[in-house]
């Protein structure tokens, strides 16, 4: 039987999506000033649900330092398509290469907003997904450094959003992240998660 929790956010998501009014609320400030190139690159990231007693949470991944791209930082499991691929079909591949979550045991619920990363060029397409128990992982330690998991409760809070003033590119920013296990979620991710969590008001 599917969850309740499933249920609701299953009929949320199939409603008009906040879209980049939720990414704007996440975006360093000054924002870097470009326009999508017809070479973007493609990928698909997946926020995959799971319960841990009656309580849902979700993956994120610190990336290694040997990656090509966002090292050491916080994101989603994703990555790149491959060819003949759909964006689903990779968002499914990648969490089982970077986690080792079967993709038969998936079950994915719906997208949300695409996402252009000017710095790397990337236009993300994720999506939210639920598996019905806590999975047993397989880390795929070349890319992944560390896997934690914040819980659905712990990501509403509104103390966990933070603003920090940093350099970035050689420029004083403002930039916008979520404290989520003492760890820094900034960037494309809060992004991402920023629009979740709006649809989230209202299920939870």
């Amino acid at each position: 039987m599917k969850p309740q929790f499933i249920i609701k956010l299953t009929k949320k998501m199939n409603g008009e999506l906040p879209g980049s009014t939720s990414h704007e609320t996440m975006m360093v400030k000054p924002r870097y000033k470009s326009t999508e190139k017809k070479t973007s690159i493609p990928a698909a990231v997946l926020i995959l649900l799971y319960p841990i007693k009656n309580k849902w949470h979700f993956f994120l991944t610190k990336r290694t330092n040997t990656v090509e791209h966002h090292k050491g930082q916080i994101s989603l499991p994703g990555g790149m398509l491959e060819k003949g691929e759909s964006h689903k079909e990779a968002a499914i591949r990648e969490t089982f290469e970077e986690l080792g979550v079967q993709s038969e045991d998936i079950n994915i619920i719906g997208p949300l907003t695409p996402l252009y990363i000017p710095i790397s060029n990337f236009k993300i397409f994720p999506f939210v997904g639920w598996i019905n128990s806590t999975p047993d992982l397989k880390i795929q330690s070349k890319e992944v450094s560390k896997v934690f998991s914040p819980s659905i409760l712990s990501l509403m809070d509104p103390q966990t959003k933070k603003i920090k003033d940093s350099i970035l590119l050689g420029q004083k920013v403002k930039i916008p992240f979520f404290n989520l296990k003492n760890e820094v979620v900034w960037g494309a991710t809060s992004m991402i998660i920023s629009e979740f969590k709006n649809i989230l008001k209202g299920v939870i």
